[in-house]
């Protein structure tokens, strides 16, 4: 029991991580410099081009979500525990 819960606290914590970076990481300088330095012209043209930023920022959004899931169903789980441990 312990471990399911430390694995679902630690895929939540992956999942706000990881949907921060994907979410911000596209806009930011660092993605330009590390990008330029592509050194095949086309990957670097899709990679620079605001639909591609658009969909890694998409696929943090989906994490984002994803974790706020998981952890209302946490949450709701620890809730119904205590009600049943006040009506017992």
């Amino acid at each position: 029991m312990r471990l399911d819960l430390l694995s679902r606290i630690l895929f939540i914590i992956y999942c706000v991580e990881a949907g921060a970076v994907f979410f911000l990481v596209p806009w930011g300088a660092a993605w330009d410099r590390t990008i330029v330095q592509i050194p095949f012209e086309g990957l670097r043209d899709l990679l620079l081009h605001p639909f591609f930023r658009s969909l890694v920022t998409a696929f943090g959004v989906v994490h984002l979500v994803w974790a706020v899931n998981d952890l209302d169903q946490l949450l709701q789980h620890w809730r119904s525990r205590a009600r049943h441990r006040t009506q017992s």
